[in-house]
């Protein structure tokens, strides 16, 4: 007896001791110090550290339990995760999400969020997800998830969807959890979460097919899609997601659910910008089910969810974004019929971890591959209307570039689209990635960058800086309501306020000035768009159900919006991340007042970028100007000014601000005064006013420039009691003179609401009456002379590429830090510059030769001078055989002072070995290895500097300043 009972314990022993081992081989810890939540300094590099997060020792009360626990992010600094390491089990969760958020729902133990109270207070967002056994995420270089102090992230939720609780019948304590690999050091490129996931689809017993659809519009900053992951429960069979972009559908990523629910790698042609549209299907099959499937949070439930790991600038980065609408039927009646067809799964299917390279996406690559094909085809006939301009790079550079073609043409294409003669576009940079790949899939792209370089405004002697419309921007329409806002963010694109369907009419207010259309409801329009300056493309949208009548707008150091609404009585900070949050409010919503916590139709915001202190000018009701501290605490308040104190007038609706950072001075444009006047920021002391008599009696708007003494640009508005034309002012601060005016050439102002000026001396103006936006340049902009067919700032533009490339072998190319780009269909890259040398300091004619650059430049010169000097010599003699007289004049616009030109220019180095280098210690002579779209061509295989990245959608290099 005591034999059979000693055998038993034996047996049990040995059984628990199998469960042991069989979580410990699946990452599960076994031992109570795995589940302590804590924080590893990496000794060998101060920057780098790991989290681990830990369930602490749990047992879940019954099947489809969710528990969550917080941990706070261990640093007061900003911090980038760039691994996630799951310690997991399928066999004991269903399913693990990470979120961050600034307020979980609690900060002392683990909690039930599977019941109302959630995980966090406030927004959270997604991170990371695991399911069915999915192996680490390794993020790409320079790329990583921000957490900590500017992030709005300060708290790590970790919940865990426990399944079947028989999992727990051998009374063992759950410690999964996710372990983080971290770092303080900043990140050029911010990652980010898209989900896209059905809540409605309802699946019938017995019905072999049904589909789950989502699709959403994009509006935001562009998006480089990297990984990709797919979630269902057990019914899902297929989940595919897609670009949509003029009516093409493009493959993210493709995947059967029931393999491991890992990040898997995107197709990585594909970007996401404004006005595509994103969608995704889930394939489920009720065959085997009794009763209707709904969409819910138990393992008999089910789930359609799309997620797409991206990254973008981590300038205009957002953490986290969604999509739930269903998609119409009409939209995915043009889905690909690959959407639709499950994926096969076979035993051996399940230590698949990558379907990137599993067989059967292969005939989908082959697919992309031939739309690629044929895209490149029609750009063919596009390429042979560069043929003068690849001839005379080919001049230039004294040997063939069509080798080369495709990068060159990338450059040339925009300079024959640009008619700007003083340009900023001056300079244009090629890059390479600094971890070169080894595999097809890892081709990059060279790119193009503005140098934005600021103009001043004081004209030079001789020059003509008249501003004129450009009559061809925006490129395309923009779709506008009452314009009522203009501002520029850090990156200098043009942010219009704009009130959609709304409008402001004699019904709108009662004579208490209380808005009286509140049933309209929120302007259901993005009511801020972020466009591009120079071709008028819309970069992103928010402002969507927020605000009934904008008025206006400006922007701080960290792009939040600063905004005016007049109905609502109140001042707003506003996020730029897409995710329209409130961050400050000031005033009381529709409710007017003249204390120092109400507002009766304020009008614009200035905000101090040293201090934070915002001023607010309060507006059609109220004769003031209201100074703020950063956080919204009220400082004081002052009334118009005057020199002769026995003369003062009131303001009469200040109308708009702009604040002198460089004076420490705040101006109001006081509208039905007619006049402009300046105070001292700190004291609110008046210092000036201007007042002419071509402003017709009414100031609307002004903003204004440091340039030469400080130059204030205005425009004006209809009035009573002048026939003043409507136009805009160029006004000396100094000296109160008008320097310029101007106005559109084909269609008037109606109402002139708001004006803005950027770096490279644009300046744009908002008009409320006509539902648009003009923009203005100097009048040279537009002047274009022609030889031979090509215009003469092309080829000053392409010698300028051509001097910034040229340089000595020996010397490195260093690294920029990456800037905002302009958006390409081709290139899913972020975009860098790299840094030019000193700019030319003459003009081109007084170019002069370089010594000590090489025998080379000589060679060409000489090459491009004999036949020019033969011809002289021939014409000559041919005339003095004639009438032995020939009088010779140089004409320096001719072929030969275009000649003379190039020879200046080409003077100098022209060794190539790093034309296209952008590593630092990289000097092998020649030309690098061109990775392009069209060639099948390799890196070598030593030049990359790892091997294991799981994912091949690389940022290109970081600054190295």
């Amino acid at each position: 007896m005591g034999l059979c009972v000693l055998l038993v314990l034996l047996f049990i022993c040995h059984s628990h001791s199998l469960h042991r081992l069989q979580r410990s081989h699946d990452g599960v810890p076994t031992d109570s110090a795995s589940c302590v939540s804590r924080t590893n300094q990496d000794f060998t590099n101060s920057h780098n550290f790991s989290v681990d997060i830990r369930m602490p020792g749990v047992v879940p009360a019954g099947s489809d339990t969710y528990l969550c626990m917080s941990f706070p992010v261990p640093t007061n600094r900003d911090a980038f995760i760039v691994d996630f390491i799951p310690h997991a089990s399928m066999d004991t969760v269903h399913h693990m999400l990470l979120f961050g958020c600034q307020n979980p729902v609690s900060t002392s133990s683990y909690w039930d969020c599977g019941s109302v109270q959630g995980t966090c207070k406030d927004g959270a967002s997604i991170m990371y997800a695991w399911a069915r056994n999915a192996p680490p995420t390794k993020l790409p270089k320079d790329v990583g998830f921000k957490v900590g102090r500017s992030s709005g992230m300060s708290h790590l939720v970790l919940q865990i969807h426990y399944g079947d609780v028989s999992a727990f019948r051998d009374h063992h304590r759950d410690c999964s959890g996710v372990s983080l690999r971290m770092t303080t050091k900043p990140q050029p490129f911010i990652a980010g979460i898209y989900l896209l996931m059905s809540v409605t689809t309802v699946i019938l017993p017995g019905k072999r097919v049904t589909n789950a659809d989502v699709a959403c519009d994009y509006t935001s900053y562009p998006i480089y899609p990297f990984a990709f992951r797919t979630h269902t429960h057990k019914l899902g069979q297929v989940v595919s997601g897609y670009r949509i972009r003029d009516g093409k559908w493009t493959l993210i990523g493709r995947q059967s659910p029931q393999l491991p629910q890992a990040f898997y790698p995107a197709n990585r042609d594909v970007s996401v910008k404004y006005g595509d549209s994103v969608a995704a299907r889930c394939v489920f099959t009720g065959e085997g089910r009794t009763s209707k499937t709904y969409i819910g949070g138990t393992s008999d439930d089910e789930m359609c969810n799309f997620y797409i790991m991206y990254y973008m600038d981590s300038k205009h980065a957002v953490p986290y974004m969604n999509c739930n609408e269903p998609g119409s039927e009409q939209l995915f009646d043009q889905i690909p019929a690959e959407a639709s067809v499950p994926i096969p799964i076979s035993p051996d299917h399940s230590n698949m971890m990558h379907m990137g390279h599993s067989t059967e996406r292969q005939d989908d690559r082959a697919m992309l591959k031939k739309n690629k094909d044929q895209d490149q085809d029609q750009d063919q006939d596009q390429d042979q209307d560069q043929g003068d301009i690849l001839s005379l790079m080919s001049r230039l550079l004294g040997q063939s570039v069509h080798s080369h073609r495709a990068q060159l043409l990338a450059q040339i294409g925009s300079l024959m689209q640009d008619k700007d003669l003083d340009s900023p576009r001056t300079r244009l940079a090629f890059h390479t990635r600094e971890d070169p790949v080894l595999v097809r899939d890892r081709v990059h792209r060279f790119h193009q960058l503005e140098a934005k370089t600021p103009r001043s405004h004081r004209p030079a002697e001789g020059e003509d800086s008249h501003l004129e419309q450009v009559s061809s921007w925006p490129q395309s329409s923009l779709q506008l309501g009452q314009v009522s806002g203009l501002a520029l963010d850090s990156d200098s694109n043009l942010v219009i306020f704009h009130r959609g369907d709304h409008t402001w009419g004699a019904n709108s207010f009662s004579s208490q000035a209380q808005y009286q259309q509140r049933s309209l409801g929120p302007i259901q329009q993005s009511t801020i768009l972020v466009v591009d300056p120079s071709e008028g493309g819309i970069l992103k949208a928010s402002g969507r159900n927020m605000f009934y009548l904008p008025h206006g707008i400006t922007t701080d150091n960290d792009n939040n919006y600063w905004v005016t609404d007049v109905a609502l009585h109140q001042v707003l900070k506003v996020s730029s991340d897409g995710r329209d949050r409130t961050l400050l409010a000031l005033g009381e919503e529709f409710t007017p007042g003249s204390d120092s916590r109400h507002f009766c139709q304020p009008t614009d915001v200035a905000v101090d970028p040293h201090s934070g202190n915002i001023f607010v000018s309060d507006g059609y009701c109220n004769a003031r100007i209201l100074k703020f501290s950063a956080d919204g605490t009220y400082l004081s308040e002052w009334g118009a000014g005057t020199s002769d104190r026995r003369r003062r007038a009131p303001f009469r609706v200040p109308h708009s601000l702009v604040f002198l950072a460089d004076r420490q001075e705040v101006c109001v444009a006081d509208r039905e005064n007619g006049r402009i006047q300046c105070f001292i920021a700190a004291t609110g002391e008046f210092v000036k006013e201007i007042k002419k008599d071509e402003f017709g009696g009414e100031v609307f708007a002004i903003t204004y420039s440091p340039a030469g003494d400080g130059v204030i640009f205005a425009v004006n508005g209809e009035s009573l009691f002048s026939s003043a034309p409507l136009r805009g002012f160029v006004i000396d601060y100094t000296t109160k003179e008008i320097i310029d005016t101007f106005q559109p050439e084909q269609k008037d102002f109606k109402m002139p609401h708001d004006i803005v000026e950027t770096r490279d001396g644009s300046v744009f103006v908002g008009d409320a009456g006509s539902k648009r936006v003009f923009k203005f340049t100097t009048e040279k902009f537009h002047r274009s002379v022609k030889k031979a067919g090509i215009q003469v700032q092309q080829i000053e533009a392409m010698e300028t590429i051509v001097q910034t490339r040229l340089r000595e072998p020996q010397q490195n190319v260093s690294r920029s830090a990456v800037v905002h780009h302009k958006q390409s269909e081709s290139s899913p890259q972020p975009r860098v510059q790299l840094k030019s040398e000193e700019e030319e300091k003459k003009k081109k004619s007084e170019a002069q030769p370089i010594k000590g650059q090489g025998v080379l430049p000589a060679v060409i010169t000489t090459l491009l001078l004999v036949p020019l000097l033969l011809v002289i010599s021939v014409g000559l003699f041919i005339c003095w055989r004639k009438n032995n007289r020939c009088e010779v004049k140089s004409d320096p616009g001719s072929v030969g002072g275009i000649l003379g030109k190039i020879r200046g220019k080409a003077v100098g180095g022209l060794n190539l070995g790093n034309f296209f280098a952008s590593r630092q210690g990289y000097s092998r002579q020649g030309f690098d290895q061109l990775s392009t779209e069209g060639s099948d061509q390799e890196r070598m295989e030593d030049s990359s500097d790892s091997e294991n990245e799981e994912y091949s959608a690389l940022p290109p290099p970081k600054s190295s300043s």
